[in-house]
C-alpha cells in the first residue's frame, strides 16, 4: 500500500468513527422517548441509564464504574428487549463500520457483530456500504433526530468554485 493510501485511510477511519458515534446519539435519542411509554413507571434518570445501557450493550461497549455495571447487570433482560426495528439500517451499517475500523487498527470486535446477529440487529442480506454512502446515511438520521445541523443551502447567487 502507497503512502497516499495510508494517508487517506488515517483521515477516513476518524471521520467513520465520528458517524459511528452519530449513530450512537441517535439511537439513544430514539429510545428515550419509547423507553419512556415503555416504562411510564421509571424516573427520567432511569429512563436515561436504561436508554445509555442499551448503546453500549449494542455497540459492545461496558462502562466498568460499579453502579453501571450494577445497572446493565440488573437490566439485562430490559436491555435486550428494547430495540427499534426501524433503527436497523443505520445499526447493520454502523456496526459493519466499527468492525471494519476496529480490524484496520489490530482489534477483533467479531463478538459485537455476532450478539448484534444474535439479537436479530443486524440486516443481513445488506450490502457493506461505501464510506460515502455510510456517511450520508449518517447525516441523514444526524438531521433527523437533530444531532447534527443540515448542510446550508447553497446561495444561487454565488457563482460554483471549481
Amino acid at each position: 500500500m502507497d503512502l497516499e493510501n495510508k494517508t487517506l485511510e488515517a483521515k477516513l477511519v476518524p471521520i467513520l468513527r465520528e458517524g459511528i458515534d452519530v449513530i450512537k446519539m441517535v439511537l439513544y435519542a430514539a429510545l428515550k422517548p419509547a423507553l419512556a411509554r415503555k416504562y411510564a413507571e421509571m424516573d427520567t434518570d432511569r429512563i436515561s441509564r436504561l436508554a445509555g445501557a442499551v448503546v453500549n450493550n449494542v455497540f459492545g461497549i461496558q462502562n466498568m464504574a460499579p453502579p453501571f455495571m450494577a445497572f446493565e447487570k440488573e437490566n439485562q433482560k430490559t436491555i435486550q428487549d428494547v430495540l427499534k426495528d426501524h433503527l436497523r439500517i443505520p445499526l447493520t451499517d454502523a456496526l459493519r463500520m466499527q468492525f471494519l475500523c476496529d480490524n484496520h487498527e489490530g482489534v477483533n470486535s467479531e463478538s459485537v457483530l455476532e450478539r448484534a446477529g444474535a439479537l436479530n440487529l443486524l440486516i443481513l442480506e445488506r450490502d457493506v456500504p461505501m464510506p460515502g454512502v455510510f456517511m450520508s446515511i449518517v447525516r441523514s438520521f444526524g438531521v433527523a433526530y437533530k444531532i447534527i445541523e443540515p448542510l446550508p443551502k447553497p446561495d444561487p447567487d454565488m457563482p460554483e468554485a471549481n
